[in-house]
This record gives structure tokens, C-alpha cells and sequence, in this order.
């Protein structure tokens, strides 16, 4: 019997019974080497994550260089313990949101206020839980400071995970559906290899993300309580506060050997084993390449761990066989009017909705009584006008944003041989934490007067525009070469071909990375409208320097009401204009 595959197979021809079987080489002995040298640098490591923890004696850091290669080692697996959590906080998350219409609209908003929360707001509540959980051990902080990447990691990747579901080509879900496969089967045939491509570049602008609050994440100063923790960004802070030009310099150096390791050892082998996953019926003459998975595809024991990953598959798709036969049957025998389904919907819908409201209700009112003493009516409405602030900032770095990396990343994402040269520099670009910029851009400001108020708005730009970037060359490098060969055969040119081809078929990528860029903005109000450099310390006027201020200060209610205008700006966009473009993606702009 002929075993199925689906159009995103990743099955390969000698893993059929009576083919070749892998075979060791000497890169195997390479690639067990490697395996071996990383355990033990895991298990160096993890023994500091376990340290004992008194806040009367907390970590310290020291300038020395030397202490470099171990501050860089805990912040790599602070940032990869992060990653991991993200991608399987994306998948459930996102394949709920995508498969449930009365979840969605939940959950979509929920995700847009979640990833527009600052990292101080999840911090001021999280730190004093994790010490408690972890009482005298290090792990206690540890594990704060991995959440804090983890809010700055997850949200981007899951919608675009969310956004892959919802613009499948319809045709392809009709043959899973003509197939009969089980919703496992239809998850690792059709849905996540259709994601794979979009989710490698967010995964890997998600990471850069993460770096951007390394420094916010390592040093963390809270409810008037400073902790830190061994890394280049409690490293870099340090350097900072003692305004040492030296140290400085071995920080950034440090970040960017640390970026062009990853992205050689992790990040260009996946973009490379993801382009196979692109679909299409005639294939680019040019790929993207690696020599890491070259490596890997001349190993013997890449070969046998693959198989068995095959096998594992097949046996979990057996234990969830197909269900298309059992549903048309049970159709079949549907007497139930649609009309009587639709008001059972309804009925569903005003139940779900009148609980949620109470609930929102209830903390509302909470909420209200707590903060209305401390704050007053008056100031409602001073925090209000500094959320009016912030909101200008981040529409003009959308727009600006747009304007300039949506022709760039199309051109990087249509030409294979530049997404392989530039992919290093990009993934510098976006990884290197903008904040490691801020004390020079401090000085500038200091120097020249220039006005923080519309500096603030470049600094939160120089970490948000990348989403809006990476995602447009993932969008574009998910365009079928069939379509381009169809444009160019039928003469498309200059705006005609983008009105025709590349608009639509990167839209529902770009309303991906301009809501995440918005998201980001948000957040990184709270590092762009405060700047220091040594004591000098310059404000911009905005909800970010509001909410950081009664952060550091402990003032709860300000913090309170800080998230919540914050929120219900992200909350009123993300209904006016946000849910709508989404909309229109998922039912006109979708290739297929």
C-alpha cells in the first residue's frame, strides 16, 4: 500500500521499506562531539540558575572581559529556555484562536493588549511570585527574567502562526477534508508545514525581540527592589551607570558575535531546511543554502534521529485515524434547520459574552475604587493625553516603517542569492538590541538639545520597524515562483505587477508585522521615553515614561492605571482597524 503525502510532505524517498538506511561518517563523529561539548556547557551553566539567592547578598557583576563568555552563555540560555515556551505557547494559542469563531474574538484582542503590556507591568507582578516560588535559589529569578523575554518573544510569533491558519489556500483544506484526516493529521500534513516558513522568520525576529529587553530583564528594578542576574545585559547596564566607554564596547562587541553564532548555527540552517516547505510546482533555481545543514544531511545520525521522529509520527497519526467518513455520516442524519443552529449560536454567544462582561465588570469596578483615590479625575485625564502621545508615536513609526522596508523586504524575499547575503546583516540589524544604542543617542540629545520628545519616536522605530521587515520577506518568500513565472509571462510590470501579484499576496504578512511593530512600539515606550546616560537621565512625555516611573517608585495604582489606558488604546485600535485588515486578508488578499 502506497503510504499518503500531502503537498508539505517532508518525507524523503530512502525512508521507504527496502531503501537506503544512514549510514556513520566522520561528520558523525563531528556532530556527536558537538552534542557533547553543548551538555556540558548546559550543565556548567545550569548550576548557576540552581545557585542559592539571598536578597541581602544578591549576584553581582563585574566589568571584567574575562566574565564575558559566561555573562553571554546565561544569556543565550535564558533566551532559548524563552523560545522554547513561545513556540508551544504559538501553537496552542493560535491554533485556538484560529479554529474557534467565538474565541477569536477573545482571544485576538487578548493578544494585542498582551504583547503591548510593557515588560515592567508582567515583571511587577511576576517577580515577588517567582522568589516565592523558589525560595532562596536563584531559579526564582531566573525564571522571572525568562518570562520577561518570553512577553517579549511569544505574541509575534503566534500571530503569525494565527495568520497561517487563517489564510490557508481553500483548496488545500478541501483535500484534507476529501482525505478524511483527523484534525493531528490535518495539523502536521497541512496546517504547520504551511506555517513553517512565515513562523522561522518571526521566531527569529521574536528573538531579536528578546534581546531588546535583555538588558530590562537581567537588571530588573521593581516595586523599589533592584535584582540582578550574571549576562551581557546586566553587563551592559552596569557599564552604563558607571559610564565606562570601555566595557561598553566589549558589550556590544560580545552581542554581536553572539547574534552571528546563532544565526550560522541556528537560524540560517532553519530558514534553509524551511524553504522546502514552500508551495509550489516548479522550483527556484535559487535557494537558500547552509553549511550547517549541509552538515546535518551528510550525518548518519541526523539521518536515523529524523526516522525515528517519522515513526514517531506515524504512530501518533494512527492513535487519531481520520474522521471525514464519521462526520458526513452524522451529517446525513441532520434534521436541525440552519436557522435553529444559527440561534443556538446566538444563544451560545450571549451567554459567553454576558459572563465575560460581568468579569470585566467586576474588575473594572475593582480597579476604579483602588486607583481613584490615589489618582483623582484629574489624573485620568493627564494619563489619557500622555496615551494620545505615545499612540502618535507609534502610528508615525508604522507609517515611516512601512513606506521603507515593505519595497526593501520584497526585493530581499524575491531574490534568493540576496535573502542569503543579507540574512546575516538583517539578523544583526534586528537582533542587536536597540536599547545597547540609547546611551549614545543620550549623549547626542544631551550634546545637540535636541528634543527627547521627537527622539523618542526613532528610538522605539530602531526596534519595532524589523517586524514589519521580517515579515514582509516572509510573505515574500512564501509567494509561489508558479505566480512570478505567470506575472512576468503576462508582462506585469512596475506598479501594475505590485497591484496585481505582490501587494495581495504579502498583505496578510504585513497587517502580521505591523500589529506585532505596534505591539512592540508600545512596549518599548517604556525604554525609548526614558534615557540615561550615567546621571543624566532625559523624559519624553508619553504612557511608557509614565508607567516605567511608577514602576521603579512601586506605585501600584499608577501601574494599574498606566496598563489599563495603554490597553484600551491597543484594544480600541486593535477593533477599528487591526481585526478588519485581518479580515479582509483572511478573505480576499490569500493565495489559493
Amino acid at each position: 500500500m502506497t503510504r499518503f503525502t500531502f503537498p508539505f510532505s517532508t518525507r524523503q524517498p530512502h525512508d521507504e521499506k527496502g531503501s537506503r538506511r544512514p549510514r556513520f561518517s566522520l561528520v558523525d563523529l563531528l556532530l556527536t562531539g558537538a552534542v557533547l561539548a553543548l551538555l556540558y556547557l548546559l550543565a556548567r551553566l545550569s548550576a548557576g540558575v540552581v545557585a542559592p539567592f539571598s536578597e541581602q547578598n544578591p549576584p553581582q557583576i563585574n566589568l571584567d572581559p574575562a566574565n564575558l563568555p559566561y555573562y553571554a552563555g546565561r544569556s543565550l540560555l535564558r533566551m532559548f529556555t524563552a523560545l522554547v515556551f513561545s513556540f508551544v505557547f504559538t501553537l496552542v494559542y493560535g491554533y485556538i484562536a484560529a479554529k474557534s469563531r467565538r474565541l477569536e474574538r477573545v482571544l485576538v484582542p487578548l493578544l494585542d493588549i498582551l504583547q503591548s503590556v510593557p515588560v515592567l507591568g508582567f515583571l511587577s507582578v511576576t517577580i515577588t511570585t517567582f522568589i516565592a516560588l523558589f525560595p532562596g535559589s536563584t531559579l526564582g529569578l531566573e525564571s522571572a527574567s525568562v518570562f520577561a523575554i518570553f512577553t517579549g518573544q511569544a505574541w509575534n510569533m503566534t500571530f503569525s502562526f494565527y495568520t497561517s491558519l487563517k489564510t490557508l489556500p481553500p483548496e488545500l483544506t478541501e483535500v484534507a477534508t476529501g482525505y478524511r484526516l483527523s484534525r493531528w493529521q490535518r495539523f502536521v500534513k497541512l496546517e504547520l508545514p504551511a506555517a513553517i516558513i512565515p513562523l522561522s522568520w518571526n521566531s527569529m525576529m521574536s528573538f531579536g525581540g528578546g534581546w531588546f529587553f535583555l538588558s530590562v530583564s537581567e537588571t530588573i528594578t521593581v516595586l523599589n527592589k533592584s535584582f540582578t542576574l550574571p549576562g551581557v545585559g546586566s553587563y551592559l547596564a552596569l557599564a552604563i551607570t558607571e559610564q565606562n566607554f570601555g566595557a561598553l564596547a566589549w558589550a556590544l562587541g560580545s552581542m554581536i558575535i553572539m547574534i552571528v553564532a546563532v544565526d550560522q548555527l541556528f537560524w540560517r540552517p532553519l530558514v534553509a531546511w524551511s524553504d522546502k516547505f514552500k508551495l509550489e510546482t516548479t522550483r527556484s533555481a535559487e535557494t537558500p543554502d547552509s553549511w550547517v545543514l549541509a552538515l546535518l544531511r551528510r550525518s548518519g545520525l541526523a539521518g536515523w534521529v529524523r526516522i525515528g521522529f517519522d515513526r514517531l509520527g506515524d504512530a501518533l497519526s494512527s492513535l487519531f485515524p481520520g474522521t471525514g467518513q464519521k462526520r458526513a455520516k452524522t451529517r446525513r442524519f441532520e434534521a436541525s434547520p440552519k436557522t435553529a443552529s444559527a440561534r443556538g449560536e446566538v444563544v451560545l454567544d450571549l451567554i459567553f459574552y454576558g459572563l465575560l462582561g460581568v468579569v470585566l465588570l467586576i474588575a473594572g469596578v475593582s480597579a476604579f475604587e483602588f486607583i481613584v483615590p490615589v489618582v483623582g479625575w484629574d489624573g485620568f485625564l493627564e494619563v489619557l493625553g500622555l496615551g494620545l502621545l505615545t499612540f502618535l508615536r507609534v502610528l508615525a513609526m508604522l507609517i515611516i516603517s512601512s513606506l521603507v522596508w515593505v519595497p526593501i523586504g520584497v526585493w530581499i524575499g524575491f531574490n534568493p542569492k540576496v535573502s542569503q547575503a543579507l540574512q546575516p546583516v538583517i539578523q544583526v540589524l534586528a537582533s542587536f538590541p536597540a536599547n545597547f544604542l540609547f546611551p549614545f543617542a543620550t549623549i547626542f540629545f544631551l550634546r545637540t538639545g535636541f528634543p527627547i520628545d521627537l527622539g523618542a519616536t526613532a528610538l522605539m522605530s530602531l526596534g519595532a520597524q524589523w517586524y514589519i521587515l521580517f515579515n514582509v520577506i516572509s510573505g515574500a518568500l512564501a509567494v509561489p515562483n508558479d505566480l512570478r513565472e505567470v506575472s512576468r509571462s503576462l508582462g506585469l510590470r512596475g506598479w501594475q505587477r505590485w497591484r496585481r501579484l505582490i501587494l495581495p499576496a504579502i498583505f496578510g504578512a504585513w497587517v502580521t508585522g505591523a500589529i506585532t511593530a505596534s505591539g512592540g512600539a508600545w512596549n518599548a515606550s517604556i525604554v525609548a521615553e526614558v534615557v540615561t546616560w550615567g546621571p543624566d537621565t532625559l523624559t519624553a512625555h508619553g504612557l511608557g515614561s509614565y508607567i516605567a516611573g511608577a514602576t521603579t517608585a512601586g506605585d501600584w495604582p499608577r501601574i494599574i492605571l498606566g496598563v489599563g489606558v495603554m490597553s484600551l488604546f491597543v484594544v480600541a485600535l486593535n477593533r477599528l482597524f487591526w481585526q478588519r485588515l485581518y479580515r479582509l486578508a483572511e478573505t480576499r488578499y490569500k493565495l489559493g
